[in-house]
């Protein structure tokens, strides 16, 4: 619309006064429903000697039909009007006619007549109503569309409006353009016969494609009353065949034996299909109304190629290759091993996998770089040994344990004085498995024992109170050791030098044997000889010679006697 001013003088404020081009009458806007004030010369209409101010209207059959007139010396005005405007109009303080309830039989041409003693003027108005249309909805909307086929999506409709909405269709924010062939959009206008009320409506026909799956449509009614309004968005599945089909395995990975394992067949088609063939390791398996089939407690033999198609069409398939783990181990020895030391032990490892398998050794829970030298076993090759064996998701432990055993053998026998000097200690370290028993033949206190690896150490502390042979006996069930240790007392090193030790006494001892046993030797070889010339003397005796003997033999006598006093 143009707002012209032609004829007439200045506007009345808060008066919608519109000039069509070419045309000198006024032109108000009022709302459907709403009082309409229809100005008379835009407030300009109290001239002097003002008689009456009167409203008339032209019919709809073209005659004039009188409204009512207000008397410049009356407050009131008379209404002279007979038909619908009897009960719906008046006028206000400056002269505009009002009226209520305004509905389309109000558009019309009004004419204000002012009368004056000296003149009398018209000044007509032409009335217009307007009303904004409720919101567009979509109706008659399509189930499905089907890709690439031009199918009428909805049919939106704009009520009650005046004048007609423009209703504009829209897909993902974007007008829809009518081009005649992929896009047809007819629109429609009619009126309610009751109240003149116009209905717009457009259907749209709309060829889809597998991108509208998330497309949104919407329909805007566009109205001079503004602002636009706009339906509910809607969306509709879109139908088109399979291309596509794909088959998954369900499973944790990896695949072992015993597990179960869902084959799922998955076509790209909308609707998707709902029965599938299955062809399990070249047997044919045909499931309906589901997608899935299963394979129970796998074996290494279900390792293979599986394949999915349509019922339909078995060219369209699709393939995936089961592999299913699997891990043998055998180990030899297992459980308790028992040998005896120096013995060979051979241990044997065998498997079987699906893949290479790692394997780790540890002995006694720590781990072994590699497993031992069985081939002359020793104590500290005893303990529990175990193997783990693994691949991808399996692994498999095996154990034994080993037990060397062997008589006890005394490695060393030894004896020191304590820190305070005030004791003996003697260490007995042995061999042996099971862990050998000890027993001295003295008394004591038995201060710490151990035993690792076969190695057994015992320690005694004794006070000797006088020269002792200290003996150290182990035991275990297969045989026995001993082995002595002289311990001198402590109350003799005492009186000795302070700078003797007990193994400088020992030397003593051993000297003082040795001298003793020469003269023991002296002894007696004196003794012989004294009995040989007693027995000689005795013969001389008979024969007549002196008691004295010969001057050799006394020679000889003196010679062994001096010897045997050195």
């Amino acid at each position: 619309f143009q707002q012209i001013i032609c004829c007439h003088g200045a506007i009345q404020p808060d008066v919608l006064v519109l000039y069509f081009p070419g045309s000198c009458v006024e032109t108000v806007i009022g709302l459907y429903g709403e009082t309409i004030e229809v100005p008379c010369n835009n407030g300009n209409n109290k001239p002097d000697g003002l008689i009456f101010t009167k409203w008339k209207y032209v019919k709809d059959d073209g005659s004039p039909g009188d409204l009512l007139v207000k008397q410049a010396q009356k407050d009131e005005a008379t209404v002279s009007a007979t038909d619908g405007y009897k009960s719906r109009v008046s006028i206000a303080a400056n002269s505009s006619l009002l009226i209520t309830q305004g509905s389309l039989v109000d558009q019309r041409v009004f004419t204000c007549m002012v009368v004056s003693l000296t003149n009398l003027k018209e000044y007509s108005v032409e009335v217009k109503v307007y009303k904004k249309p409720s919101a567009p909805v979509i109706k008659n909307k399509a189930k499905e569309l089907e890709n690439g086929k031009l199918t009428q999506l909805g049919e939106c409709v704009a009520e009650s409006a005046n004048p007609a909405a423009y209703l504009i269709w829209m897909k993902n924010n974007q007008p829809l353009v009518d081009d005649g062939k992929t896009i047809i959009i007819t629109s429609a206008i009619t009126k309610d016969p009751a109240t003149g009320l116009s209905r717009t409506s457009s259907r749209l026909q709309y060829t889809a494609s597998k991108e509208d799956v998330e497309s949104q449509f919407i329909c805007t009614a566009n109205h001079v009353m503004g602002p636009d309004q706009v339906s509910e968005p809607e969306t509709f599945p879109i139908h088109y065949p399979t291309e596509k089909v794909s088959l998954q395995v369900v499973s944790q990975s990896p695949i072992r034996e015993g597990d179960d394992v869902t084959l799922k067949c998955q076509a790209d088609g909308n609707p998707p299909p709902t029965s599938f063939n299955f062809n399990i390791k070249g047997k044919k398996v045909t499931v309906t109304d589901k997608d899935v089939y299963t394979l129970t407690g796998i074996t290494r033999a279900d390792t293979g190629v599986y394949k999915c198609s349509l019922l339909d069409n078995d060219v369209m398939e699709s393939t995936q290759m089961v592999t299913v783990s699997f891990l043998d181990v055998s180990l030899t020895p297992t459980g308790k091993v028992l040998k005896r030391l120096g013995e060979k032990l051979e241990v044997s490892l065998e498997k079987n996998a699906s893949t290479e398998a790692k394997v780790t050794w540890s002995k006694d829970n720590r781990k072994l770089d590699e497993l031992p030298d069985f081939s002359k076993l020793t104590y500290s090759d005893a303990g529990l040994y175990v193997c783990d064996v693994s691949i991808e998701g399996i692994k498999r432990s095996l154990s034994f344990e080993l037990t060397v055993e062997g008589g006890p053998k005394i490695m060393s026998l030894t004896k020191r004085r304590s820190n305070d000097g005030k004791h003996k200690i003697l260490t007995c370290e042995a061999e042996g498995s099971p862990k050998p028993d000890v027993q001295w033949s003295v008394n004591g206190t038995n201060d710490e024992t151990s035993y690792f690896n076969g190695k057994a150490t015992y320690k005694l502390t004794v006070v000797p109170s006088k020269n002792l042979t200290v003996s150290c006996h182990v035991t275990n069930k297969l045989g026995y050791d001993s082995r002595d240790i002289s311990v001198f007392s402590l109350f003799e090193e005492h009186k000795s030098k302070p700078e003797k030790n007990e193994h400088g006494a020992e030397q003593a001892k051993v000297i003082v044997g040795v001298v003793v046993g020469l003269f023991l030797a002296a002894a007696l070889v004196g003794l012989i000889y004294w009995l040989y010339i007693k027995k000689t003397r005795q013969g001389t005796w008979k024969t007549g010679e002196k008691e004295t003997g010969t001057s050799e033999e006394s020679k000889k006598l003196e010679e062994n006697n001096h010897k045997a006093d050195v």
